[in-house]
């Protein structure tokens, strides 16, 4: 039986030999004590699909995310806040951090990390605190609308999410492959232009100074446009690699029955980002908080007919009033915050609440003492002080 470490498995799935590939040249001789040290990993060789993979690629992936998004301190038993890493600030882009009061019982929430550094509310102005278990019910509820409405109509939702992902290809993607067309014709037209002014210079219609200006010139216009394709060529590809993910969506949504309890994995597969915005009534109780979810492979989705209720006009009278009756507390609040009254009353209420546990804590203490179960230090039978033994 093995007792393998923290770091051991960290090593473990760091590993890409496990993907198949075969990876060299990971350390170098430093030229001074001869010992061999570890390189940065753009240094190292690798030879891909060498041997059969124990692993594929999307769960090793999916392994990396987890593990860079858990924070430092997860709670006392290692087992880091499901939404780690995938809450964001919607107003300044900030990832959201997790905080657990313990007010007679233990709440989750997270807030923005931008607004607490200082000065306080310069980065972000507000917190966007949201509870924990609210998110985690949104998502719930929204990947059950989704494996719903693929099991009620598959073609239309295998159509609708189809569409979801080519929206993906933003205005920016279109430029760059426009881009990219127009650097490949300009690269050809560069190397004629070298080859016809070389060709000048050799029948003396072109003067040797002359011909040396233009050559730098189309040359470094060249190895510009050259380095330029490269990064064009990348981004497409990267695009264009991502063209199958509607169907790896749909797999995904089929791959689970029961979407009541989430756990961290099935969220890291599911969900790329979830965008916080402020609550709109600050120091409210009822109030209204937007969030946007974005899932892997499509993009923010939401499935039709999702959170939408048919409502008489009697019940929309009765949330207009509702509406009415929130404004209303909401602007005595605000008054009561700029007049003091509002802290004032605040430090009554934690003064009272401290006063009761303190009180609280006397009556366990005092019964313990009752019991026998707990000696003051001041009630121990006092002993002299031992004097030092003196040795010749």
């Amino acid at each position: 039986m093995y007792g393998w470490g923290s770091s051991t498995i960290c090593n473990i799935l760091e590993k890409r030999e496990y993907l198949g590939h075969t990876i060299n040249f990971k350390t170098r001789k430093h030229f001074k004590d001869k010992k061999s040290h570890y390189v940065p990993e753009d240094e190292w060789t690798i030879f891909e699909n060498t041997h059969e993979p124990i692993i594929d690629q999307q769960t090793f992936d999916l392994v990396q995310k987890i593990r860079g998004n858990v924070r430092r301190y997860p709670d006392g038993w290692g087992e880091a806040a499901p939404l780690t890493g995938l809450l964001y600030c919607a107003d300044c882009g900030g990832k959201m951090y997790v905080h657990r009061t313990n007010n007679g019982k233990r709440i989750s929430q997270y807030t923005c990390s931008q607004y607490t550094k200082v000065p306080c509310g310069t980065l972000c102005k507000t917190q966007h605190r949201i509870n924990e278990d609210v998110v985690l019910s949104l998502v719930s509820e929204m990947l059950k609308a989704i494996a719903e409405y693929a099991k009620h109509d598959r073609a239309e939702f295998v159509r609708v999410v189809q569409e979801a992902q080519s929206s993906q290809q933003t205005t920016e993607v279109r430029k760059q492959r426009t881009r990219l067309a127009t650097a490949k014709q300009r690269v050809s037209e560069l190397e004629v232009l070298l080859c016809k002014i070389y060709e000048d210079n050799i029948l003396g219609k072109l003067s040797d100074s002359r011909y040396a200006t233009l050559d730098a010139q189309y040359e470094k216009e060249q190895s510009e446009l050259t380095a330029e394709i490269s990064v064009l060529e990348k981004a497409v590809k990267s695009y264009e690699k991502h063209e199958k993910d509607a169907d790896r969506f749909i797999a995904l949504i089929d791959k689970y029955e029961n979407f009541d309890k989430l756990t961290i994995a099935m969220l890291n597969e599911f969900i790329e980002k979830i965008l916080v915005h402020e609550r709109d009534r600050k120091g409210s109780i009822q109030t209204t908080q937007e969030v946007e979810i974005y899932f892997n492979f499509v993009g923010r989705f939401v499935p039709p007919a999702f959170g939408e209720v048919e409502l008489t006009p009697e019940e929309l009278e009765e949330i207009r009033k509702r509406e009415e009756r929130k404004d209303r507390l909401h602007q005595n609040y605000l008054k009561r915050k700029a007049s003091g009254a509002q802290k004032r009353y605040e430090d009554k209420i934690k003064k009272r609440k401290k006063a009761e546990i303190e009180a609280k804590k006397a009556a366990i203490r005092a019964e313990d003492i009752a019991k026998g179960v707990f000696v003051p230090v001041s009630s121990l039978p006092q002993r002299e002080p031992m004097k030092g033994v003196q040795t010749a």
